[in-house]
């Protein structure tokens, strides 16, 4: 059997398929850039249709290179928060809005949570610009036309490729309109949205499995048989996929954002531990749910400033960053993209500090990365006392793979913990496919984990690949 794994991310659509073990196939593996449209007032949108063109794209580009034989089952890891508002007859009205989108504000003379701490406990979320609460009456509010009713990226893609795509729990969760515990929407939470639950996509069963159209499978015949498993949110798959399935390791992932996250296995029904007040709780599944917090800034630091400072390339870009200490750079506060939740500072509360006529961008660089990993520590502290104890953390995404300075820098700022990092920067992916496995208990030892030290490539082959000789 074999496992084909989407990562619906927010820079890019990637497919990928993985053998029953969950390792990538050579060569198996199909990406498409998406382009987002970001302004200085807080805009993070990008097109539902181009999204969904682009995923086309990539199933395409894998049956034509035969890579779908054999495919029993498709995993899905999706990015949280999204929505789109359609017409009545399914149609866009408008972009999709992301998370990195900072514009959603109240409207009218609403007021909040009654109780905004009980508010909190129960959808492990806030009323806050991110969430379906606040940012459902904003889009009712500027739309020039009806909306019928929201979807989130997922729902809508998926649903114009499978015979019904219902909402999974681990999507809902990130809406902030979901009652972890009873896996029901918060009614408190839809009066605020202005919702009914026929407003919403349905909630997916414990059993849902998703087929395609008859036309789709006639387009990917090699799929028609293959059972579609409910989509993870993007954090919660990341954590899979990076081997940190319980209270003994956190996760920090650095893709597009980032973020640092702790799952713990709570079926629904369970009592969950206090959230401290500037974390969130996602559920991942029915069974387990993710405690952490999360950062509009990651790779895209590195991807603006390679843009924008004509920063060197490659091994020229290592050999510098090698000659800065970590804990070095400039000062530099990394909020390119404002909070994420529970935080309110705006898009463009970035700051560089400490520039002189030597500066160089090797320098600003550098002080981006640590500015993150002084975010990261801070919160993991508070993480750490949901649990009473210290934690070892495991680096995973992209950019972490692909710089082995940053790996470094979050060593020494999360010090003395014990710091690895996954050399796999597919962890959503293979995350994604875990869960659809149920081999949660598998993901340890499945994770390819490596010293902070290694330079590797952002391969799905997950190999360490020395650039310099020791």
């Amino acid at each position: 059997m074999n496992i084909l794994a989407l990562d619906l991310g927010t820079s890019s659509v990637r497919g990928l398929v993985l053998d029953a073990d969950t390792r990538p196939l050579p060569g198996a593996l199909a990406r498409r850039k998406i382009d987002l449209a970001i302004g200085d007032d807080g805009t993070g949108t990008l097109s539902g249709p181009g999204y969904l063109a682009s995923l086309v794209d990539c199933l395409d580009e894998l049956a034509d290179a035969g890579h779908l034989h054999e495919v029993d089952l498709v995993a899905v890891s999706a990015q949280w928060h999204s929505v789109l508002p359609l017409d009545r007859d399914g149609e866009p009205l408008g972009p999709v809005i992301t998370w990195l989108d900072t514009r959603p504000a109240p409207v009218g003379g609403t007021a909040g949570p009654s109780d905004p701490d009980g508010f909190h406990q129960r959808t492990g979320c806030w009323w806050h610009r991110s969430y379906w609460s606040m940012r459902l009456p904003w889009l009712r509010e500027r739309s020039g036309t009806p909306i019928a009713r929201f979807v989130g990226l997922p729902e809508y893609v998926l649903g114009e490729l499978l015979e019904s795509a219902p909402m999974s729990i681990s999507q809902a969760s990130g809406t902030g309109l979901l009652d972890l515990s009873t896996l029901r929407w918060d009614e408190e939470a839809l009066t605020l949205a202005g919702a009914r639950p026929q407003d919403l996509p349905p909630l997916g069963e414990l059993d849902w499995h998703g087929r395609l159209r008859a036309e789709k499978a006639r387009r990917w015949p090699q799929l028609a048989r293959a059972r579609w498993s409910p989509p993870v949110g993007d954090g919660g798959a990341s954590n899979v996929g990076s081997g940190c399935v319980d209270p003994s390791r956190a996760a920090v992932t650095v893709g597009t954002s980032a973020a640092v996250r702790l799952m713990q296995r709570i079926p629904a029904g369970e009592p969950m531990p206090r959230l401290p007040e500037r974390l969130w709780r996602y559920r991942v599944d029915h069974d387990h749910v993710v405690t952490g917090a999360a950062y509009a800034s990651g790779g895209n630091l590195f991807a603006w400033a390679d843009r924008e400072l004509r920063l060197p390339q490659g091994a020229e870009l290592d050999a510098a960053l090698a000659l800065v200490p970590a804990g070095g750079g400039r000062p530099a506060d990394p909020r390119f993209g404002g909070d994420r939740p529970p935080g309110l500072a705006p898009a463009g509360t970035g700051r560089l500090g400490g520039l002189s006529f030597s500066t160089t961008s090797v320098d600003i660089l550098a002080g981006l990365m640590q500015g993150l990993c002084e975010l990261v520590a801070e919160d993991l502290a508070v993480l750490e006392s949901t649990i009473d104890k210290p934690v070892g953390v495991v680096l995973g995404g992209g950019a972490v793979a692909a710089s082995m300075w940053w790996r470094q820098a979050f060593a020494a700022a999360l010090a003395p913990r014990p710091v690895s990092h996954q050399r796999n920067p597919e962890i959503g992916a293979t995350g994604a496919a875990l869960v659809a496995l149920g081999r949660f208990g598998d993901a340890v030892d499945l994770a390819d984990i490596g010293r902070t030290d290694e330079l590797v490539l952002p391969t799905t082959a997950g190999r360490p690949h020395p650039q310099y000789p020791s």
